[in-house]
């Protein structure tokens, strides 16, 4: 668990964050989501003690982070920042090994941990490890760059615009692939972001920050159905608040009885999916297959229409 409590950073007379207080449940990623300039990166920072605080606290499992010297506090929290930081005169094991290195692990558990990541990150080991920062593409240089965070086995990971420079597709990807992390290894991930899209899509809770302030700070949904504020509405995105409502559900809850013609889809997919793969084709149902490729009923234009709608 993470307790920030008051925290407050000032540059002479401005306060880039002013008194914050949240609570970070273990095991959950929360994206802290706002402008430039809102003091997203900061707040983050302050966590690692890459910034120091003007006043407040910030504990770690009940333990004040400024009890602890500052490098040793670093190597014990997982750090990935946009454009990966890689150390380029390193081979991508021995950048993985960082940490590790530092933290006085032997050369098999080094090793082990390096294959056991890079095959994670569906990076084969043999082929990747002892290639250079330079001679891989943008989304293997930034699963790259988390695996290196994950490398000491951190319970705490803290993401600043990981994927800001990684084009659509390769982006998705690598949000699939810390969903996967996170479900594998449970750790704690700080996730800071200016895209609201990527905060409800990967956010189990979301800060909305502005201005130094922390506006708002609830669940994807509870944001969506209840923005705190003109700001937060405007952030969401009026147009956009239906289609992201339905991406945090999956067609599983929307399945209805009966039958429908035509392709079908996976009872996993989103009910934003569904709708929109239903729209494409014209069609006011499709039917929807379990896992083993059953057809379990079907999704209809009318249902997902009902579930878009603002809750009461």
């Amino acid at each position: 668990m993470i307790e920030i409590e008051h925290i407050t950073k000032r540059y002479g007379e401005t306060a880039v964050v002013d008194d914050v207080s949240m609570v970070i449940e273990p095991r959950t990623l929360t994206a802290i989501v706002g402008t430039s300039g809102s003091g997203k990166t900061t707040l983050l920072r302050m966590i690692n003690r890459l910034v120091e605080p003007s006043s407040g606290a910030i504990r770690i499992d009940g333990v004040d982070n400024r009890s602890v010297p500052g490098p040793q506090l670093r190597r014990s929290i997982g750090y990935a920042i946009q454009g990966n930081g890689l150390f380029p005169h390193r081979t991508v094991a021995q950048n993985i090994g960082t940490v590790p290195v530092l933290l006085g692990w032997d050369t098999a558990r080094i090793k082990a941990r390096v294959d056991e990541l890079l095959s994670l990150l569906q990076l084969d080991p043999a082929a990747f490890g002892p290639r250079y920062p330079h001679e891989l593409s943008g989304g293997q240089q930034q699963r790259v760059g988390v695996a290196r965070a994950l490398a000491a086995g951190p319970n705490v990971l803290l993401m600043d615009e990981p994927f800001g420079a990684l084009d659509p597709i390769i982006r998705t990807k690598a949000q699939e692939d810390l969903r996967a992390i996170q479900k594998r290894f449970g750790t704690t991930i700080i996730l800071v972001t200016h895209d609201m899209e990527e905060a409800v899509h990967l956010g189990d809770r979301i800060a909305v920050m502005d201005a130094g302030k922390l506006v708002q700070y609830a669940t994807p949904e509870e944001i969506l159905a209840n923005p705190a504020s003109d700001f937060v509405e405007t952030l969401i995105g009026a147009s956009d608040r239906p289609f992201r409502l339905l991406s945090l559900g999956e067609v599983r809850d929307a399945v209805e009885p009966g039958g429908a013609e035509g392709a079908a889809i996976d009872v996993d997919a989103t009910q934003r999916d569904a709708l929109a793969e239903l729209l494409w084709s014209g069609r006011g149902a499709m039917p929807v297959t379990s896992g083993d490729g059953k057809v379990i009923g079907r999704v209809t234009v009318e249902g997902l229409v009902k579930r878009a709608a603002r809750p009461t």
